[in-house]
């Protein structure tokens, strides 16, 4: 919080007109932000870091839990659709460099998990987003998940 902003995410609103969106942001619209004012309310907002702190923690477990297959079951079905739904939530939650962070997790090469996610969007797991980290979840991942958590009850 003391070094000025990280990130900022700008976001459409849901009945932006699509030629608006297109066009992005302008220049003149980013220069009237006022960052100071942004610094002062996020930090009188301690539970935001905590919301991120919780997040953050569950994308590691989510993390560790698919390293823990793919050492257990190798490349499985439920390996790839646990290892798809980490890599699109880091990718939602506008994780820098998630394909790394995912090899650290489950101890395996950025190139390894690279792979591992070709082969996911092969397999039906997860949909590609041209030239954007991340994808959507199938609803053969989304039954998979749903068989696991349903073993861990």
């Amino acid at each position: 919080m003391s070094g000025g902003p990280q990130r900022i995410t700008i976001e459409p609103t849901a009945d932006a007109p699509p030629r608006d969106v297109a066009r992005g942001i302008s220049t003149t619209v980013l220069r009237r932000l006022d960052l100071a004012a942004a610094l002062k309310l996020a930090k009188m907002a301690p539970e935001a870091q905590s919301v991120l702190d919780d997040t953050a923690k569950k994308l590691t477990e989510s993390g560790e839990a698919a390293g823990l297959l793919l050492a257990n079951e190798g490349v499985s079905d439920r390996y790839l659709a646990l290892l798809a739904v980490t890599y699109k939530n880091m990718a939602d939650k506008g994780a820098v460099a998630p394909v790394q962070r995912l090899a650290a997790l489950i101890e395996r090469r950025p190139e390894t998990v690279k792979d591992h996610l070709k082969k996911a969007r092969r397999d039906g797991c997860l949909s590609a987003v041209a030239g954007k980290a991340g994808g959507e979840l199938t609803e053969k991942a989304m039954s998979i998940l749903a068989a696991v958590s349903g073993d861990e009850a």
